[in-house]
């Protein structure tokens, strides 16, 4: 499963296995950069390049893409259409069905709640791929939470009564649980120790 956070400065790329229903695994993260003073095409054709390097290295079954939506920056939800497309184009050169998912989707698949930061995606998805340390930057950890989201949403093949694209109920209580211990940990007196004591420097 390849996850891609489109991005035109910064195009995050994740790789998992795993079967619906049981653990992923991280098989590679990496983040595709291309220079702002570049033209336009010379940019679109090095994220595609790399894609295509990606896909033929790891040979996914399914690409799943973040959905795009209208932001009030302009000129960046364009660059992010623009990648999409390449995303697509890229997927369908190789025979790949493209599965596209929405912020809130990923975000609700990985850690139980829809309007999750950033910084909880990272860390639930650390904790769900058993990694030791946090992916990184933010781009990277969000292709990695496309490609858990939709191992985890894409129905098992002869289930019955499972909707599509609905986590199961075994997925469900594992990212209550792992959301719970988060949040937990963020409550612990030595975290919260240490962040008085770094408010105290400041």
């Amino acid at each position: 499963m390849l996850g891609i956070d489109p991005g035109l400065t910064r195009c995050g790329l994740g790789v998992v296995d795993g079967l619906t229903g049981r653990r992923a695994g991280l098989v590679a993260v990496g983040v595709v950069r291309t220079p702002v003073e570049d033209a336009l095409e010379q940019r679109l054709l090095a994220v595609g390049d790399a894609l295509t390097e990606w896909v033929e290295r790891h040979r996914p079954d399914v690409v799943a893409v973040e959905r795009v939506f209208a932001q009030s920056n302009v000129s960046t939800v364009m660059g992010t259409a623009q990648v999409s497309g390449v995303a697509m184009l890229v997927a369908a050169r190789a025979g790949l069905p493209v599965a596209l998912h929405t912020p809130s989707e990923v975000k609700k698949a990985v850690t139980g709640e829809g309007r999750a930061g950033k910084e909880q995606v990272t860390a639930m998805v650390t904790r769900i791929l058993g990694l030791d340390e946090r992916p990184r930057p933010a781009d990277a950890a969000d292709a990695l939470a496309l490609a858990v989201c939709h191992l985890w949403r894409a129905p098992s093949p002869g289930a019955v009564g499972a909707r599509p694209g609905a986590p199961t109920a075994a997925q469900s209580a594992w990212a209550r649980a792992a959301s719970e211990a988060s949040r937990a940990a963020d409550r612990s007196p030595i975290l919260l120790a240490a962040r008085a004591a770094r408010r105290g420097r400041a």
